[in-house]
């Protein structure tokens, strides 16, 4: 997980040199995975495109994707604010790199909400359009129901999605709320996981 707080550069810096710089500063992450056995790193793809303009940083991405390919290092892009929130930004940067090593994670909760912390976009569909892209899946939770299901997501639906798009990768957890102590919150999920396994969705009226 390199996020931009550890000062390796934006790829989508406005100027090509700092863009530059960044891809040479990941690379020593994509040592780092490929020397741990991992299988992908996950950037940041930084704040400064959209969806019509994402040449730049694809240029950026794609670049740093060939260096993780030939040390058998995936990366992979999630959504984790600013213009990656956006599918349709974050798949328009997907699509143009082009390779099949370089795909998204697609987090359960960090898409645009208002101040009442409701959903400004379809989380699920959200989801599904980056599913087949995924090579990493984060599963968020904030809080849960006294029979374990999350309170603000529908977990039953969002499983269901992941497995429609045959994803047999890892599934991380991840526990955002209040209420619980984080291993509470990341145990609270993983037992909502291992109850949704081998169900069928139901959708309710």
């Amino acid at each position: 997980m390199i996020d931009l707080e550890l000062g390796e550069g934006d790829l989508s810096a406005e100027k090509q040199e700092a863009r530059m710089k960044a891809v040479e500063n990941h690379k020593q992450w994509v040592d780092a995975a490929a020397s741990l056995g991992c299988h992908a790193i996950r950037v940041n793809t930084g704040n400064h495109y959209s969806p019509t303009n994402v040449g730049p940083v694809a240029e950026a991405a794609g670049l740093l994707t060939e260096y993780g390919a030939k040390n058998g290092i995936s990366v992979i892009c999630e959504n984790h604010g600013g213009p990656s929130s956006n599918p349709d930004a974050l798949l328009a940067l997907i699509k143009a790199v082009g390779k099949p090593t370089f795909g998204t994670l697609p987090d359960f909760g960090n898409f645009p909400h208002d101040a009442k912390g409701n959903y400004t976009i379809d989380v699920y569909e959200a989801i599904a359009r980056m599913m087949p892209y995924a090579k990493g899946v984060s599963a968020k939770s904030y809080d849960f129901d006294e029979s374990g299901k999350e309170t603000k997501l529908d977990y039953a639906r969002i499983m269901k999605i992941v497995t429609d798009a045959g994803y047999k990768g890892f599934v991380g957890i991840e526990y955002e709320g209040s209420r619980l102590g984080e291993p509470e919150g990341i145990r609270a999920t993983k037992k909502l996981l291992e109850s949704l396994r081998g169900s069928t969705y139901s959708p309710t009226a």
